[in-house]
């Protein structure tokens, strides 16, 4: 799907009234649009191995929604991001996917440093909430 579709397709999808589709999800999806270019980037930057290209189509779209919630979402706890990426990799893409995503966004979480909204928040790092890790 083309990132130009996006827009239309939301809309089309928020003019059906059921099931309604939920604010968070309307703020998600803008939010990705509006940041595309920065979150590919960062994707990129901690994909060993993979392009954006290369990875399966659900695989980096889940990615681009945790790294919108990692980065620019500091109501949503670095753990809750990454557990409900995993969760949607188990659900939706290859047997191989949740390792992968998990790794990748544990990768990014320890290389927070870069200044971006949510890190200038004090959230702290979320090393230590990575699914299947101890607490």
């Amino acid at each position: 799907m083309r990132a130009s579709a996006v827009p239309e397709i939301l809309a089309a999808r928020l003019a059906q009234s059921d099931p309604p589709v939920s604010e968070y999800a309307v703020e998600l999806v803008e939010g990705v649009v509006e940041r595309r270019g920065e979150i590919d980037e960062r994707i990129a930057r901690y994909a060993e191995g993979w392009t954006l290209e290369r990875m399966p189509p659900v695989d980096r779209n889940i990615l681009r929604i945790a790294v919108l919630e990692l980065l620019w979402r500091p109501d949503v706890p670095d753990r809750v991001a990454i557990d409900e990426a995993v969760e949607l990799a188990k659900n939706l893409s290859t047997h191989r996917s949740p390792a992968f995503v998990n790794g990748l966004l544990a990768s990014l979480v320890e290389g927070k440093g870069l200044a971006t909204p949510a890190e200038s928040t004090g959230r702290g790092s979320a090393v230590d909430s990575i699914p299947g890790q101890p607490s």
